[in-house]
């Protein structure tokens, strides 16, 4: 949620940032709202001044304001609903950095690191490679829970959790506290944290009887564990590292990337979380990209960073950098990771704060991807061999019971 006074004072630019969007939001009616609100507001505590220079024996002008009072109230809290409606729709200010664009087709390459691999074969994709060295099997986890889903079995399961424990280590190094939060969050939780306006109540499993969704990813229940809290400043930053399973519809999205387990409606994921004040939120934005990149090329993997443009931007993000990583099978770099900043946006809404100079000021707070099971997908494809072999990264070896090559079977 953005700050009123914000958009009191700056309408041009919060409507070219949300028509930048491609969204559609009524900042005229809100401001119209706003100023007819306050009006509002003004003639309670004129009714309420009134009332304390009564006398006993002003009864009925008592009895008269007193009714006048509540029908103004009635009408300012039907005010504050559309206001507060309206303002739940306007999705984050991009930075003044951030590229106009209507969509993906407009995000802009920063670097590109690292040379494409390739092989003196045709190089097997992550399907193929994950039957034959019977890590992954998609066939039967469609008989049991039907499209995009996946088992991922023996090797494959020491391999996915050697990158996340491996990532763990690095990231306890740098910092960050381990965090295995709720895979489920009441609907104002999610409503908070800015995923459920623009068709992302769409994009969410949910389970009406009871309230509650499944997270699409883990800072839609680990940034919310400060939420109403006010924290000290010496308290500022606090990093955290999350592992959860996330769920998503992948609604709009339906006859793409279908094959295997590259986009599919169950996934794991490690996430960094940071809570920062304002004046450092761009610097932990460059470190939550550079520990992307470094764990990146740890891995021996070949990348490039993009810029994402305003039209694909999610509704809380102020910016954001995905990093792509070259799938030889498919001739092309897919996205892996993603940083984003979302300023105060997020903060507002779950109304989380710290203390600075005995005031109380919101935070900002960012999210970047550590592991996902689409590195898996990676390293199948960048480190197989022509017998359909895949060579383990040297730096997640310890982390494999000392396998270093997964074998056909």
């Amino acid at each position: 949620m953005l700050d009123i006074k914000f958009i009191r004072e700056n309408p041009d630019k919060v409507k070219n940032a949300v028509e930048s969007r491609g969204y559609k939001v009524d900042i005229d009616k809100l401001l119209k709202l706003d100023e007819e609100k306050r009006e509002l507001m003004k003639k309670v505590e004129d009714i309420k001044s009134e009332k304390k220079k009564l006398g006993k024996d002003d009864r009925d002008k008592a009895s008269k304001l007193k009714d006048e009072e509540k029908k103004i109230e009635k009408t300012l809290n039907e005010k504050n609903e559309l206001l507060e409606m309206i303002m739940m729709d306007i999705p984050n200010i991009p930075l003044d950095s951030v590229p106009v664009g209507k969509d993906e087709s407009e995000n802009k390459v920063i670097r590109t690191v690292g040379d494409k691999t390739k092989f003196d074969f045709e190089p097997r994709d992550h399907v193929e490679l994950g039957e034959m060295l019977d890590i992954i099997d998609v066939e039967r986890a469609g008989k049991v829970s039907g499209s995009r889903f996946g088992y991922i079995k023996n090797e494959g399961v020491l391999l996915q959790f050697a990158m996340v424990r491996w990532a763990m280590d690095k990231l306890i190094d740098k910092g960050f506290n381990l965090m295995l939060p709720p895979a489920m969050v009441k609907r104002d939780t999610m409503n908070a944290m800015g995923f459920l306006q623009h068709g992302g109540d769409d994009e969410t499993y949910n389970f009406k009887k009871d309230d509650l969704y499944l997270i699409g990813t883990s800072e839609q229940s680990g940034l919310p564990y400060h939420m109403n809290e006010i924290l000290n400043d010496d308290e500022i930053p606090k990093q955290y590292v999350c592992y959860s399973t996330c769920f998503r519809r992948e609604a709009g999205s339906y006859g793409k990337d279908t094959k295997g387990i590259l986009r599919v409606h169950q996934f794991d994921k490690l996430e960094m979380l940071v809570i920062t004040k304002p004046e450092w939120s761009e610097k932990h934005l460059e470190e939550l990209v550079g520990i992307e990149e470094e764990i990146m090329q740890d891995l021996k993997l070949p990348y490039q960073v993009v810029q994402l443009c305003t039209g694909d931007l999610n509704d809380p993000g102020a910016a954001t950098f995905d990093i792509e990583t070259w799938m030889p099978a498919q001739d092309q770099y897919r996205e892996t990771h993603s940083a984003t900043t979302t300023t105060d946006f997020q903060a507002r809404r779950l109304n989380m704060r710290y203390k600075e100079n005995k005031k109380n000021v919101f935070c900002h707070t960012l999210n970047a991807t550590a592991i996902t099971n689409r590195i898996l997908i990676a390293i199948l494809e960048n480190f197989q061999k022509k017998d359909g072999s895949v060579e383990i990264p040297k730096v997640l070896r310890p982390y494999m019971n000392k396998i270093k090559t997964i074998q056909p079977k």
